[in-house]
C-alpha cells in the first residue's frame, strides 16, 4: 500500500471530478498509460476497493491524476465527490490494469482510440504517451458525448490538437447534433474515419472504452474490416456500488455442492471449503488473507489466478481470453469451484 494525499480537486463537466495526488510514502509507484489506480477505505472491520483510471500520462511530467464519475448510489463516488478535501490521505495499492499502451522511440503506429463519456479517461492517458514519448506516431481519438458542455477534458484535448496538429486528429461527437448522421456513432461513421485516417505504412491499434454495446459497436465494424482481434482492445467501466436490477440476476447455478480447495498464496497454502453461493475471493477475505482484487466482477485484472489442479467456472470475465481459460486462468472474484481438490496459485 502507498499513501496518497488529494493536492487538487477539479470539477469536470457531467458529474466528474479529477483528483490529483502527491505520493507521501516517497515511494512514486510507477504505472503505464491506460491503467487504473485502486483506493481503499477502511470503514471500521470493512474495507471497501475502488478502482479509477488513470488520466494522467506517465510520459508527462505532471501529478498522479484519476477521474471519478459520481454514482447516485456509489458508496465511495459520493465519498470522493461531497466529502473529500485537498488535504486529505488516501491508502491506495499498486497500478493494474493491462489496458495498456508501451510507447518505443521506434513506433510507428496509428493509434484509434474509442471513447464514450468518462471513458475518455484510459484514453487521454494513451493519447498523451503516445504524443510524448514517441516521434511518428499519429494519434485519432473518436470522443461521444450528449453535448460539447458535457465534453470531459474539451479545452485541454483542444490544446493538445494545436500542439500537434499533423499527429492528433480529434473526432468529437454530440448526439446533440443537428446532422443526424453525424450525431451518433454507427457503422458507416466508424468505417469512414478508419479509411481516412489509417496510414498503409503504419501499423494500427485499436482502444475501445465505454458501455458495452458502445465498445460491440466498434469492435465488429472493425473485425468486419479484417482487422485481427489481437488488434482490439477494450476497457470496461463498471461501478460495483450501482444497485443490481432484479429482473437482470441470473438463476441459482444447478450445482449447489460445496467444494474443498486449496489456495496457494505467497507461499503458503490454504485449505477452505466454498460454497456454492461464495466466490474464491469471498471465502479468501474471509478468512483474512489479504489476496490481490479491485472490481470484484471480472472486469479488472488484479486477481488473475492459475488453476493448477481441479476446474473452475466463472460467472463472468471481461480480461481473460478464451486460450488462457483453457490454460486453467482464472479470476478468483468471480470464480467457483467444480471439483474437489482444486488447487489455485494466485500471483
Amino acid at each position: 500500500m502507498f499513501t496518497f494525499r488529494i493536492s487538487e480537486i477539479i470539477q469536470q463537466p457531467n458529474h466528474n471530478i479529477s483528483i490529483r495526488f502527491e505520493d507521501i510514502s516517497g515511494d512514486y509507484p510507477p504505472y503505464k498509460a491506460g491503467q487504473f489506480l485502486t483506493l481503499a477505505f477502511a470503514f471500521g472491520d470493512r474495507e471497501v476497493r475502488r478502482s479509477y483510471s488513470f488520466s494522467s500520462s506517465p510520459a508527462v511530467d505532471e501529478p498522479y491524476e484519476i477521474t471519478v464519475k459520481r454514482v447516485d448510489n456509489g458508496e465511495i463516488s459520493r465519498l470522493l465527490h461531497h466529502k473529500t478535501q485537498v488535504g486529505d490521505e488516501i491508502q491506495v495499492m499498486d497500478p493494474q490494469g493491462l489496458f495498456t499502451y508501451i510507447p518505443s522511440e521506434t513506433n510507428n503506429n496509428t493509434i484509434f482510440l474509442f471513447g464514450a463519456g468518462v471513458g475518455v479517461t484510459p484514453l487521454f492517458s494513451i493519447l498523451k504517451t503516445a504524443l510524448v514519448a514517441e516521434t511518428d506516431t499519429k494519434v485519432v481519438l473518436v470522443y461521444s458525448n450528449s453535448s460539447k458542455e458535457q465534453t470531459i477534458f474539451y479545452d485541454e484535448l483542444l490544446e493538445w490538437q494545436a500542439a500537434y496538429p499533423e499527429r492528433l486528429h480529434i473526432e468529437f461527437i454530440w448526439s446533440n447534433s443537428k446532422n443526424l448522421l453525424t450525431a451518433r456513432l454507427n457503422r458507416d461513421y466508424i468505417l469512414n474515419l478508419v479509411r481516412e485516417h489509417l496510414n498503409d505504412e503504419q501499423d494500427a491499434v485499436f482502444y475501445t472504452c465505454g458501455p458495452l454495446f458502445y465498445m460491440d459497436l466498434v469492435r465488429f465494424t472493425l473485425l468486419g474490416m479484417g482487422v485481427p482481434e489481437a488488434d482490439i482492445k477494450r476497457e470496461t467501466f463498471h461501478f460495483p456500488e450501482e444497485e443490481e436490477d432484479e429482473d437482470e440476476k441470473e438463476e441459482e447455478p444447478v450445482d449447489m455442492t460445496s467444494y474443498d480447495i486449496v489456495l496457494k498464496f505467497q507461499g503458503k497454502d490454504y485449505p477452505m471449503t466454498i460454497p456454492y453461493d461464495k466466490t474464491i475471493l469471498d471465502i479468501g477475505l474471509e478468512h483474512k488473507i489479504k489476496l490481490p482484487y479491485s472490481c470484484k466482477s471480472g472486469m479488472c485484472s488484479t486477481c488473475i489466478s492459475q488453476v493448477t489442479k481441479g476446474a473452475v467456472r466463472m460467472d463472468y470475465n471481461e480480461v481473460l481470453t478464451d486460450r488462457e481459460v483453457d490454460n486453467g486462468r482464472c479470476l478468483i472474484c468471480t470464480s467457483h469451484p467444480m471439483e474437489n481438490g482444486t488447487t489455485i496459485e494466485v500471483f
